[in-house]
């Protein structure tokens, strides 16, 4: 095993993954903590499936170097495979057997000493006392996602690995998933997660934001929010679907995004977003206010900002 502070569950820096003429991964490097939540974000095909397997000894990488739980991710991935759950956007599970009889079977596959106790203290731990005994295949999709949830954990693993695990989930059963995770992670489970809601990634301790094969941002949400070094404001007032045509063909805005019902205009240049919106700041059918940046907009302006190479390499 390599050594690492012991509250340092991924150590790893310069990872490098590439298929074919595209690098999927770009020298990256991070450290996630022991009882973390850290969330992945990024647009499809951004790199964070890749990104999570290399983490995690399940992937490979070109070049770089890390441990994961302790092991070396280039010459020790079966060790590491072994303490890992690994929850995927589509369910995986046995259609025709009950939720207890998959979860037995997950016990059994894994060598548990007593598998049916083992699904049955799942069972409790994940509210699915009473749904025992229906078949998977007729759950709904948040059930779905419990059912899926405690078949990893069920063999106690260090890691967890969720791959957009909420995606087409209604958002009471969005809310109570991520209820179970934070105590899940209270417990001292480590918990990767790749998510394309904004409000999920607002759950997580720690996010990393990656475009394109590149790490962009990471750390806490709200050091990201203010490191991004984003002026914003907030528009309100009648017929916002011109001015935000107007806007959008000015130097200087690199935000301007509708949300609801009002505008989000902004850039990192200060003066220069001031100089663009100033024709239009006495306008009487306008309201402007002075906001703080959303974690959103950060992403947009992030993605505004990233060359998308795989389109350049694919043309």
């Amino acid at each position: 095993m390599t050594q690492s502070a012991p509250d340092i569950v991924i150590d790893v820096a310069g990872l490098t993954k590439t298929f074919g003429t595209r690098t999927v991964v770009k020298d990256l490097t991070l450290q996630v903590r022991r009882g973390q939540i850290y969330g992945f974000l990024g647009p499809n095909g951004s790199g964070k499936t890749t990104t999570i397997r290399m983490l995690c000894g399940l992937l490979t990488p070109d070049s770089g170097t890390g441990s994961c739980l302790g092991y070396d991710i280039l010459t020790q991935s079966h060790l590491i495979k072994r303490h890992v759950g690994y929850m995927t956007q589509r369910f995986s599970l046995y259609q025709d057997l009950s939720i207890r009889e998959n979860l037995e079977f997950v016990g059994r596959v894994f060598g548990l000493e007593d598998p049916r106790a083992a699904a049955s203290e799942a069972i409790d731990s994940l509210g699915l006392r009473g749904r025992e005994d229906q078949i998977a295949g007729e759950l709904s999709g948040g059930w779905k996602q419990r059912l899926a949830l405690g078949a990893c954990i069920l063999p106690r693993p260090d890691l967890l690995l969720l791959d957009e695990p909420t995606a087409g989930v209604d958002p009471k059963a969005r809310r109570d998933f991520w209820n179970q995770i934070h105590g899940l992670s209270a417990q001292g489970l480590t918990v990767l997660v790749s998510t394309h809601y904004m409000d999920e990634a607002e759950r997580c301790h720690e996010i990393a934001y990656i475009a394109y094969g590149e790490l962009l941002a990471h750390g806490p949400v709200d050091s990201v929010v203010r490191n991004a070094g984003l002026q914003t404001w907030r528009v309100s007032g009648e017929d916002l679907y011109s001015l935000a045509t107007a806007l959008g063909k000015l130097p200087g805005l690199e935000l301007v995004a509708p949300f609801g019902a009002s505008l989000h205009v902004g850039g990192r240049d200060h003066a220069a977003v001031e100089a663009a919106i100033a024709p239009w700041r006495n306008d009487p059918r306008y309201v402007w206010r002075l906001d703080e940046p959303t974690l959103e907009d950060v992403f947009i302006d992030l993605m505004s900002r990233k060359k998308d190479n795989f389109r350049d390499n694919a043309s």
